[in-house]
């Protein structure tokens, strides 16, 4: 796992998360990964064993465990949707690889760890699902997400499995030997619930993933016993019961969602229910992304929920209002999962679908418009990072 040093220099303003969904131009094939891995068999939402502490998937070595802090915080820092085609299929071959997502792959490097959502199949094989927007690339967005200062890459979201079961069957082939983890997706519903445990500076964290988006990939695609696929919000009861495990596991949960509905900037009540629920569960952060556009985030008690942040590395155009806005939120931890700081650094996707950070006049603008979106959640304002 890659961990780059320090403090996070960001602008303080509220929260917000990453939204995506099946939106815009039409995608291009990518090349094709290997096959997958038979399904092992497993139960509905039963956490599996943690990961090794600083170990890669698929063999990878293992960095340097970063020490403590004095005060024995940590970083968190989460990002939109990204995918790797149409006007951004080029980023794949970008060097150095590193800025992939452009200038701002820092803010992520920065932070002890970071995480967000990859909307898209990873195969060159299969048949489209019968709906209208369907993405897929190739097995080295995993790496070059790594490169790109990313820890740990959510695919559970309505693209997973935008190519039916062989399609499906190289996602799953392609997580197995990734360089990075990959969350939300699996062989079968215990994998696919199970959080990525890891310790980061001395800190034990746990990260779930899984998707509130009603669509055909939640209702055909969702991982079952002896089923794979994506591990489901909608299953209210096995996402609680997931965040539950993970936190027998590790003092500081994250919880990272596909939700919400695309165009709107304000929480639906689907999302603020499950918020309240994985709260109660012992969540630390409750955050994902879809709806296209940036929602409110802040405090509901002592766990910081992001309902909604953007597109991040986005493919093509959307019809919404504000659908270029985005950045990455990054949060301050204590090492028994408290939130004690907030930043935002605010960025904006070009003509190129990359998330370019913005300074001066136009960076207090886009937090001071992060702040008020914050109204129609009932948060209240998380402590901002010093």
């Amino acid at each position: 796992m890659r961990r780059a040093a320090a403090a996070v220099a960001l602008f303080v303003g509220l929260t917000t998360v990453a939204a995506c969904g099946p939106d815009d131009p039409d995608p291009a094939p990518a090349a094709a990964p290997g096959s997958a891995a038979p399904a092992d068999p497993g139960s509905a939402a039963a956490a599996a064993p943690p990961s090794t502490p600083g170990a890669a998937p698929g063999g990878a070595p293992a960095t340097t465990p970063a020490a403590p802090r004095p005060d024995g915080s940590i970083t968190v820092a989460f990002a939109g949707d990204v995918h790797f085609e149409g006007r951004t299929e080029a980023r794949l071959t970008v060097q150095p690889p590193e800025q992939a997502l452009g200038a701002i792959s820092s803010t992520l490097a920065d932070a002890d760890l970071s995480v967000l959502n990859l909307e898209t199949a990873i195969t060159g094989r299969g048949a489209p699902e019968a709906k209208t927007y369907t993405f897929r690339t190739s097995p080295k967005a995993l790496s070059v997400l790594k490169d790109s200062g990313v820890d740990i890459v959510s695919m559970a979201n309505n693209h997973a499995v935008d190519f039916g079961a062989d399609g499906l069957a190289d996602t799953l082939a392609a997580k197995d030997s990734s360089p990075i983890p990959v969350i939300g997706v699996g062989h079968n519903a215990k994998e696919a619930y199970a959080p990525y445990v890891t310790t980061v500076r001395g800190v034990k964290v746990a990260v779930v993933a899984a998707s509130q988006v009603e669509d055909i990939t939640n209702q055909k695609w969702r991982a079952g016993a002896n089923k794979p696929g994506i591990a489901s919000a909608l299953d209210v009861p096995a996402l609680v019961k997931a965040v539950e495990a993970a936190k027998q596991q590790a003092p500081v949960v994250l919880v990272y969602l596909h939700w919400g509905e695309e165009g709107k900037a304000c929480p639906t009540s689907a999302q603020t229910a499950v918020a309240k629920k994985l709260a109660t569960a012992g969540a630390t952060a409750v955050v994902g992304t879809h709806a296209h556009t940036m929602v409110g985030s802040g405090m509901l008690g002592n766990t910081y929920v992001g309902y909604g942040f953007g597109n991040f590395l986005w493919y093509g155009t959307s019809n919404y209002a504000f659908s270029n806005e985005t950045g990455v939120t990054t949060l301050t931890l204590t090492r028994d999962g408290k939130v004690t700081g907030e930043a935002f650094t605010p960025a904006t996707i070009d003509d190129k679908g990359v998330p370019v950070p913005v300074t001066g006049a136009a960076a207090e603008a886009a937090l001071k418009r992060r702040d008020s979106l914050r109204g129609c959640t009932g948060l209240t304002p998380a402590p901002p990072a010093h």
